[in-house]
């Protein structure tokens, strides 16, 4: 399944779409293969597993938390890969979040090669600006994956038109400028962003950065077609670890995907 058929189902639907984000890993491999798999069955339309990278700029201390624990357990990107083959087998969407770094020393034309065997769907790029993806495109075009690019608030129209007509797939407007986290309110200025982008694009726009509650998915499901929620997710996991609750991580992932699912159906547009 692809990502174009699940925002098609959601909007069909007449909703946006639950995008859920863990990292490979964490806090083992087969355990949030587990995680991603109960989030899919609860609802999350489409799931971004993250492979864990050293230097994670944009990543706020949850998820650079639970990063450098992946990667302190020895998790590779054959880890991330792996978890993207046994969550696609499901039958959910499943992309790759990444910095450029991993992909570049791999190989770009092999990464897109290994992805694709794997089912997975293409690549959201935190820190690749289109006018450096050229292999990128090459390879996401020669192996038919999705390629994901981020919109910022601060971006001129010019920007926008340029990373829009880069994607495939959707859109990931980051609803603010910063680090990712949870937030105890949807930024004010993901409405006109949206707007902005849809200026230049058909593709579906889905926001992330700091959505954490049903209610925050709601706010943002009314004027977007997909809400990614990502630390919120990843709390779960951390807090079952550390309090030695190991066997209540995938619960309370399950738990939460129910919330946000249920807050992305109520849309008051």
């Amino acid at each position: 399944m692809s990502t174009a058929l699940a925002f098609g189902k959601a909007s069909a639907e007449d909703r946006a779409a639950l995008v859920g984000y863990l990292p490979a890993g964490f806090p083992t491999v087969d355990v949030a293969i587990d995680a991603a798999k109960a989030m899919a069955a609860a609802g999350a339309d489409i799931i971004e597993v993250g492979l864990p990278y050293s230097d994670p700029l944009m990543d706020g201390p949850v998820i650079a938390e639970a990063v450098y624990r992946a990667l302190a357990n020895g998790t590779r990107v054959a880890d991330t890969l792996r978890t993207v083959e046994a969550v696609a087998a499901v039958g959910v969407p499943t992309l790759v979040m990444t910095y450029w770094n991993p992909i570049d020393r791999y190989g770009v034309r092999a990464f897109a090669r290994d992805l694709a065997r794997a089912g997975g769907c293409g690549l959201i790029t935190p820190d690749l600006t289109p006018e450096e993806a050229g292999s990128w495109l090459e390879a996401s075009d020669e192996f038919g994956l999705d390629r994901v690019f981020l919109a910022a608030p601060s971006s001129p129209g010019q920007r926008l038109a340029a990373v829009t007509k880069a994607c495939r797939g959707f859109v990931y407007a980051a609803s603010l400028m910063g680090i990712t986290g949870a937030r105890s309110a949807v930024s004010g200025e993901a409405p006109g962003l949206v707007k902005r982008i849809r200026e230049h694009t058909d593709l579906p726009v889905a926001v992330g950065l700091g959505v954490s509650t049903g209610a925050q998915a709601a706010q943002v499901a009314a004027f977007a077609d997909g809400v990614i929620v990502g630390s919120a997710f990843v709390r779960r996991l951390l807090d079952a670890a550390d309090t030695h609750a190991d066997d209540q991580g995938i619960p309370a992932v399950s738990e939460l995907t129910a919330e946000l699912s249920a807050g992305v159906r109520r849309l008051t547009r």
